[in-house]
Formats: structure tokens, C-alpha cells, sequence
């Protein structure tokens, strides 16, 4: 448990520290966001702030990671999909500000990029010998996947980094909501890790040290927090949005909890039906339902201040993370 701790408070103090000289190496390289012309008016004011604040994330995380793991393959393999993604990411923001556009990467090259992690992701599943059965909470079943499971990896993981990235719209709402799903699963293995065995000596290091990175994150994303809220001196960008889509989307592969994603990132599942709404509603009736997606757009236009959108959705985060956790005590650690 004191490595858990310690890697969470490493991340943060790293993260606080780190923060002032990293923002102002962005600004003198004029490493700023450029605003999408079509998204609300007022975004305008953000233009020029600093981005890729998502590799501040990845490096204090990293520094708290590192000296507390066991190297066990599971937060190894979460530990690399948070980096992967954070790459990705990371190849999109630089495009963008090289090409001085709001538009980076290619979807299908990103696509292509997320397969080739989902690959990775893949193999490593298979030499754990983790189940393809997707087990289904409440209903208490367990669905067959067999070699269907490894493409359904993929949605998992393109399907979370995306769903984050859509949220990263205003101040503080991504990186508060990735805490609160992350701090979700981090819970979960500590229960896990402290009722594996009455024997501390004996108790699984695995759940360990997937709540060691899952601290590590916690720790170097409230450092960013501190930076980001609204007005934000610090964008996450790309970098630091499909980082944490792809350390959810691990956390939920490595634990067998697949289906928990949906409530444990209820709000970015929330952000990509509204996008998927907004354009089937427009494509075949010509009508929007949202006054623009994704739906926290929707309530900017209705005039909430941003605050106000980032608070609420903090709350849903936290109710729906909760959910999740209650499914998994019950469902998944009671009886499995």
C-alpha cells in the first residue's frame, strides 16, 4: 500500500514542480492550440494557449511508476498503452501546430496506429491466458467471444482514447473525469490486492501494481489539474486525452472488467453518443438534436459557464464511477 502512495505523491510533486518551466518552454516555442472555427465562439479566447501539456502527464507518471513497480506484465502492459496512446496523441498535436490547423493526423492512420497497439495489447492477453468470455454483471453470464475478443479489443481501446479525446473540450473537464475513472479502477485492485490474502506476505502483486500506475496517474494528472483549471495556462492536447482513453481502456482488458467501462467512463461513452446522434440525426433527418456536439459543446451554447459544465460532469463521473465500482465488488470480486 505504501508504494501505491508514494508513486501517487512522486507523480504529483513531479508533476507540480515541472509544470511552470514546461509551460513556458511551450509558449517560447509558440507550441499553442489552434481552435476549431466551427466549434463555439467564445473558444476563440483559448486560441495560442499552451498544448501537449499530455507529456508533462506521461512524465511525472512515468517518475512514479518506475521506482515502485514490481515490472508485473499487466501495469507493464497498461504502463505501454498510456505511452502508445500518449504517442499517438502526441503525432496529432504535433501536426497540427507544424500545420498551424486545428486538423492533425489522418483518421485512418490513427486508426492503423491503434491497431498496431491493439496488437501489442493482444499478445500480451493471450501469454496471460486471459479469458475471451466478456462476463456480463447483474445478468451474471458470461458471453463466448473466442478469437472475436482480439477485434473487440480494438474497440475497447480506439473507443476509449476517442471517447477522451471528445471530452477535451473545455477547462479541466478531461483530466477531472480521467482522475475519477481512474481512481475507480485503482480502488478496485486495492480492495482486491488487500482481500487476495489475510497473509500480506501472500497477497497478489499484480493487483499491486496496477494500482501503483493507476496512483502514478492520479498523482501526475492533479498536478496538470492544478494548471488546466479553467482559465487553463495548459492544454492537454491530443497527447495527454488518448493516453488516458488507453490506460482506461487497459485497465478494463487486464482486470476482465470490459463491460464496466461503460460506467466507469460513463461520461466520455456519454461524449461519443452525442457525436454518433448529432450526425446520424443530421445525415438522414436533416435536423440536429444538440445545438452542437459533443454534448458538452451543447451546453456552452446554452450559455453554462465552463465551470459549471466541468463541476456537473465531475458529479455524473463520480456517480457513475461508483456504479461501477459497486458492480465490480459485487459481481466480480464477491463471486469470481
Amino acid at each position: 500500500m505504501t508504494r501505491v502512495l508514494v508513486a501517487g505523491l512522486i507523480a504529483l510533486i513531479v508533476s507540480i514542480i515541472v509544470g511552470p518551466r514546461f509551460i513556458e518552454f511551450l509558449r517560447a516555442n509558440e507550441f499553442g492550440q489552434h481552435i476549431r472555427e466551427d466549434g463555439p465562439e467564445h473558444h476563440m479566447s483559448k486560441q495560442g494557449t499552451p498544448t501537449m501539456g499530455g507529456l508533462m502527464i506521461l512524465f511525472a507518471a512515468t517518475i512514479g511508476f518506475l521506482p515502485m513497480t514490481h515490472f508485473r506484465l499487466q501495469a507493464l502492459t497498461v504502463f505501454f498503452v498510456t505511452l502508445a496512446c500518449g504517442a499517438i496523441g502526441f503525432l496529432d498535436d504535433f501536426i497540427k501546430l507544424t500545420h498551424r490547423r486545428s486538423l492533425g493526423l489522418n483518421g485512418r492512420w490513427k486508426m492503423l496506429l491503434l491497431a498496431c497497439v491493439t496488437a501489442v495489447v493482444a499478445v500480451v492477453a493471450h501469454h496471460l491466458k486471459l479469458s475471451t468470455d466478456v462476463y456480463i454483471p447483474v445478468a451474471d453470464v458470461s458471453i463466448p467471444l473466442s478469437y472475436a475478443w482480439y477485434p473487440f479489443l480494438f474497440l475497447i481501446i480506439a473507443g476509449a482514447s476517442n471517447g477522451t479525446n471528445l471530452a477535451d473540450g473545455v477547462d479541466g473537464l478531461a483530466a477531472g473525469t480521467g482522475i475519477i475513472a481512474i481512481f475507480t479502477f485503482t480502488a478496485m485492485m486495492i480492495v482486491s490486492f488487500v482481500r487476495s490474502s489475510t497473509n500480506p506476505a501472500h497477497r497478489n502483486l499484480t493487483k499491486l501494481d496496477l494500482a501503483v500506475i493507476g496512483a502514478a496517474l492520479i498523482g501526475a494528472a492533479i498536478g496538470f489539474l492544478w494548471y488546466n483549471a479553467h482559465p487553463a495556462e495548459v492544454i492537454m492536447g491530443d497527447t495527454g486525452s488518448m493516453a488516458f482513453g488507453g490506460a482506461i481502456a487497459t485497465f478494463a482488458i487486464m482486470t476482465k472488467t470490459e463491460v464496466l467501462l461503460i460506467f466507469i467512463g460513463g461520461i466520455f461513452v456519454i461524449e461519443a453518443i452525442s457525436v454518433m446522434i448529432q450526425v446520424v440525426a443530421f445525415k438522414y433527418f436533416g435536423r440536429r438534436v444538440f445545438l452542437m456536439a459533443p454534448i458538452h459543446h451543447h451546453f456552452e451554447m446554452k450559455a453554462w459557464s465552463e465551470t459549471k459544465i466541468m463541476v456537473r460532469f465531475w458529479i455524473v463521473a463520480g456517480i457513475v464511477g461508483a456504479a461501477g465500482f459497486a458492480l465490480f465488488y459485487r459481481y466480480y470480486f464477491g463471486q469470481r
